[in-house]
């Protein structure tokens, strides 16, 4: 074989790697999509259905007795982003596991419409916190328990570093200083596909209204 067949079934061969390599890559993008969608999506119909039989319960029974740890992975809210047009089930707890299908509250932060900073961590994947981006100032955001539907309003979408733990402090952005009002706090890598940075969604507690009012204006109704 001469040295010119010899180089053009190299470069046909490197070209056949090339090619199947960036068909690997475009299946691992379509699963990361579809794939990851359908689980959260089945996941999420899960934890909805757990959430209404633990709120079918009468409230005595079914409140979490003050001081009580939730166990990770438990169920214990809903949360509506209007402008996103999408809404999840929250579970207790940020690890892993915890937070692999749904957004995750932060434990030791405030719980939904209590003082201080509810505070929420979510996969910039498309099911979940794919677009925070799309959240400005002056935009809702809702959570509602077994009695209320809480309804908050966007203050601000900042960027910070992955170490930026002041953000999730109960008066946001401000350690060490007691806070006075009801916060709500979205967290999520930054930017999609990476994780060097953080999006931070905070937003305040405007209203509150009792659950068998239902749904706030916020929500279409």
């Amino acid at each position: 074989m001469t040295s010119v067949g010899r180089g053009r079934r190299i470069m046909r061969f490197s070209g056949e790697i090339l090619i199947t390599f960036g068909l690997v890559i475009l299946l691992f993008a379509a699963y990361e999509v579809y794939g990851k969608a359908s689980a959260i999506d089945a996941h999420q119909k899960v934890l909805s259905h757990e959430l209404d039989r633990t709120w079918a319960q009468p409230v005595a029974a079914a409140a979490t007795p003050a001081g009580l740890r939730i166990s990770p992975g438990t169920a214990i809210a809903r949360l509506y982003i209007p402008v996103m047009k999408l809404h999840w089930v929250v579970v207790e707890g940020v690890d892993v596991g915890d937070i692999r299908f749904a957004p995750g509250h932060y434990p030791g932060t405030a719980m939904p419409g209590q003082i201080g900073n509810f505070s929420v961590a979510g996969h910039r994947v498309p099911p979940l916190f794919w677009n925070l981006q799309e959240v400005r100032p002056g935009d809702q955001v809702v959570v509602q328990t077994q009695d209320y539907w809480y309804v908050y309003r966007v203050t601000a979408n900042e960027i910070v570093t992955p170490h930026s733990i002041e953000v999730v402090a109960p008066t946001p952005d401000r350690i060490g200083v007691a806070p006075t009002t009801a916060m709500l706090t979205l967290t999520t890598c930054n930017p999609k596909w990476d994780d060097y940075q953080r999006m931070v969604v905070h937003a305040e507690l405007v209203t509150t209204t009792p659950y068998e009012d239902g749904p706030p204006v916020a929500l279409g109704s």
